[in-house]
């Protein structure tokens, strides 16, 4: 294959005390955190909106923020939640549909009143490192590139690319690199919800699959299947159909899966119509315009959370959250079913499992942080740790953990006072039932 050598001189358009890669929700929660905190911030999205798989990839709900008694992603997810939902809304339910353009809305205004720079359509190159500090990030703009100089670097990308492009170690998939499928998420119209099953947590829609695999109405036999989450009056939000053997990093792969998204969901129109009551005259109104991936790298950090953590429901000396969201893996292949039998045993009401600040210092670089999906987890806990709400979590760890470090060991998170971080995040609203002070 030949190769060029390619250089250009650019100037270092932002010198800032941190750093963000993202604008999804951990990206967005560290972001503001920071901010709040009196760090000069500044972020990149290369999408033209925040919030990544709610928004641009329309995944139709969030999941449960509580563990059915408390409420777990406090301080900016429940700024989040109470603006969205209301602050009456019992937030003990498992699900809560997503209405897309408040959301959208929401963000942006959250991150301008926190004082954070931003810009949209702007996506990380590459990272220069010396030692153990990352020194400046490359990024693109619409049409120039710029640098970015930084005391502290988070990673809210959710691919970890931000990491790995400094020299850190990750994994991918499961013990043979298989990856969960993705999704292309969808909205829909003219759903009559008084014949329609909804049934929170299970999945009502693949009644009919077996008939209509006989039918031959699918492409691929595709045994799991998320389903509709209802919306107001009419309307609904489809996590329906998996793109199997998609990489989240790469392109090829990425394109590969959208075009075989696209031209699948029309199956899951005709399954709908024909075999669903109430879904009829169920029309489709859009896709996401990203992909919604459900795993990629997982960096490789200080501390991996762990499926025993998650049976014995863990406390941390350096907690910086708990969540509850059970294992969620979906199968690699339509060939080997379902892999959720964890997710359908759920977990017990009240409780929930430690997060440590550890899984979000990555092993190598002194100045970075890992948050959102891609923080330090073993497999089987990372699908549960996946979902946005405990992403809100950890972005707001990260956020705070950047914010000191900057104000007292001169950028570097791994030489913060736990019990400062602890008690910074109290004050913002965080849920830490074992912080002894």
């Amino acid at each position: 294959m030949d190769k060029i050598e390619f250089r250009k001189e650019i100037e270092i358009r932002y010198d800032v005390d941190v750093f963000v890669a993202g604008g999804g929700p951990a990206g967005v929660a560290a972001a503001v955190t920071a901010a709040e905190m009196g760090a000069s911030v500044f972020l990149a999205e290369k999408g033209q909106c925040f919030g990544g798989a709610a928004t641009l990839a329309k995944v139709p709900a969030f999941m449960r923020f509580s563990d059915g008694v408390n409420f777990l992603a406090g301080g900016f997810g429940r700024r989040l939640f109470d603006a969205l939902y209301g602050e009456d809304t019992d937030y003990t339910t498992i699900e809560f549909s997503i209405e897309v353009e408040k959301l959208k809305l929401l963000y942006d205004q959250m991150m301008l009143a926190s004082g954070a720079s931003f810009l949209f359509e702007t996506t990380l190159v590459d990272v220069v490192k010396e030692d153990n500090r990352i020194q400046y990030v490359i990024l693109k703009g619409k049409e120039t590139f710029f640098a970015v100089r930084a005391k502290v670097y988070i990673d809210g990308t959710g691919d970890g690319f931000m990491a790995v492009a400094a020299g850190e170690e990750s994994e991918k998939g499961n013990e043979n690199g298989f990856m969960m499928p993705g999704t292309l998420c969808s909205m829909w119209g003219d759903i009559d919800w008084s014949r329609a099953v909804v049934e929170l947590g299970k999945d009502p829609d693949e009644r009919f699959l077996p008939q209509a695999f006989k039918d031959g109405v699918f492409t691929v036999q595709d045994l799991g299947l998320p389903g509709m989450w209802r919306f107001d009056r009419h309307y609904g939000g489809g996590n329906i159909g998996h793109v199997f053997g998609v990489d989240g990093t790469d392109e090829v792969s990425l394109t590969k899966g959208m075009l075989d998204g696209r031209k699948r969901i029309w199956e899951y129109v005709e399954y709908y119509n024909r075999y669903l009551p109430g879904y009829e005259n169920a029309k489709l109104i859009s896709t996401g315009d990203i992909l919604g991936i459900r795993e990629s790298r997982r960096i490789t950090c200080l501390y991996a959370a762990s499926f025993e953590d998650y049976q014995t429901h863990a406390v941390f000396d350096d907690e910086i959250g708990r969540y509850a969201y059970p294992i969620d893996i979906h199968s690699h292949s339509a060939e080997n079913g379902k892999e959720n039998s964890l997710y359908e045993q759920g977990y017990e009401k009240g409780k929930s499992y430690g997060l440590s600040y550890r899984s979000l210092l990555p092993k190598k670089m002194d100045n970075l942080l890992i948050a959102g999906r891609c923080i330090g987890a073993e497999r089987e806990m990372f699908g549960a740790l996946r979902v946005m709400p405990c992403c809100f979590i950890t972005g707001m760890a990260a956020g705070c953990a950047a914010a000191l470090s900057v104000r007292h060991t001169d950028g570097e998170p791994k030489k913060i006072d736990v019990k400062m971080l602890q008690q910074s995040l109290l004050e913002k609203g965080a849920y830490l039932p074992n912080y002894k002070g």
